[in-house]
């Protein structure tokens, strides 16, 4: 590929620059792919966006450096924001005051998530330090993707609602715990005990971030229509905004959008009717934060000894998933299938894991080469793998209003048009 970009660029002279152009028509094939995925096999669009990303990074396609800074860095810090703050806004804090298991339900699995995935690694001959970071970035699941299946799938009840509830909440943690950890990093190897001063800097900034933007926005509600397009770039903005002050701050510019959006729901918690605008500037951002992670991700070593390392891992945090889920759900509201179903559909792993690894690589090249060579490849596993098993959770808990059946067009039918 890279040959035949340089033979490209000797006679083509683009005004916005050749990756722009590159860029831009990777993003076209993934779209397409998706669609085509999605209609043909019934399996949601990041499986095909993952898939065409995967494809361009292991045939070198160097459009993204590693780890990732200047424009690539924000543009997925913009996507996972604006995805979490969606997030955030779906959750009330009022349902934890009325059934608290589900934050006991929460704690559990991602402690059980970070124990396991600790001891495994150590097992398997990982230093401490990497061990920990790892457990650290496996607690995350990813709302993301979790969201584009649901999306897909047209999927609505208490399996999908509270693995939704808790991806988000998982998120939470790993964002909080692994910014802090990673700042700890050039200090020297300290034990998770050592971090609780970064921890409440890391969390407080971002709650200063996040209340400022979910008042900002709550005011602009007051006189302005939910339904109008210029709300839409008055958000987009303002997390814009927001993610680049609180990371330059000490903050995490995700955590902050999370947060904020998760005070605004608190502060405005009539259902919101976002217009039509937001969903696609959010689709595209989404779409270029898949793309943008499996071109990265598909440009790890593989090499056997990681690929055991990495099986483990994701076996390891499959099963904790499952069972911490299980062990909370006694007085959750939701019987014990439903709570297998929840914990399999919290598998995927996607950008908000590749945004930590990078803080890692940045804070320490050691240790963030070691966790990388194995972060990465169980990224790219996990967030198509963990998009199927998602699907297939939500299907098997009866919640999906589509049926999973791929659709298939005559010549006479014509086209079939995209819900």
């Amino acid at each position: 590929m890279n040959e035949l970009m340089a033979i490209w660029a000797e006679w083509i002279k683009p005004s916005a620059g050749l990756p722009t152009v590159q860029w831009s028509i990777l993003l076209a094939i993934a779209a397409a792919a998706g669609h085509l995925v999605h209609r043909y096999t019934g399996l949601p669009k990041v499986t095909g966006y993952s898939a065409v990303g995967t494809f361009a990074g292991l045939a070198g396609f160097n459009g993204a450096a590693w780890p990732l800074q200047g424009t690539g860095l924000f543009l997925l810090e913009l996507g996972v924001a604006v995805v979490l703050f969606e997030a955030g806004g779906r959750i009330s804090l009022r349902w934890f005051r009325h059934n608290p298991m589900v934050l006991v339900q929460s704690l559990a699995e991602s402690t059980l998530t970070f124990v396991l995935s600790y001891w495994l690694l150590g097992v398997l001959g990982m230093p401490e330090v990497v061990a920990e970071s790892l457990a650290l970035l496996a607690m995350a699941a990813s709302p993301a993707v979790l969201s584009r299946v649901v999306i897909d799938t047209r999927a609505a009840g208490p399996v999908t609602e509270r693995a939704l509830v808790l991806s988000t909440l998982s998120t939470l943690y790993a964002l909080t715990l692994c910014s802090a950890r990673a700042g700890m990093l050039p200090r020297g190897e300290a034990g998770l005990s050592d971090t609780l001063l970064p921890v409440l800097v890391v969390l407080g900034l971002s709650v200063v971030v996040g209340a400022v933007l979910a008042v900002v926005l709550r005011a602009a509600l007051r006189v302005m229509s939910p339904a109008s397009e210029n709300t839409a770039i008055l958000l987009l903005s303002l997390i814009a905004a927001g993610a680049a002050l609180a990371a330059n701050f000490g903050g995490s510019a995700p955590l902050a959008a999370l947060l904020g959006g998760m005070l605004l729901k608190q502060l405005n918690p009539r259902p919101w009717a976002w217009p039509r605008q937001m969903g696609t500037a959010s689709s595209m951002l989404t779409m270029l934060m898949f793309v943008l992670v499996s071109v990265v991700a598909a440009q790890a070593d593989w090499s056997r000894p990681v690929a055991s390392l990495v099986i483990g891992l994701v076996l390891a945090r499959m099963v904790a998933k499952v069972a911490g889920v299980a062990l909370g759900n006694v007085g959750s509201g939701t019987s014990w299938k439903q709570g297998l179903w929840v914990g399999c559909a919290m598998s995927p792993m996607s950008s908000v894991a590749l945004l930590l690894v990078s803080q890692y690589v940045v804070a320490s090249g050691p240790i963030g080469r070691q966790v990388a060579m194995v972060a990465l490849p169980a990224i790219l596993l996990m967030e198509i793998l963990g998009a199927v098993l998602a699907t297939l959770a939500l299907y098997r808990a009866g919640e999906c209003s589509r049926p999973w059946s791929p659709a298939v067009r005559s010549i006479s039918s014509g086209p079939v048009r995209e819900s």
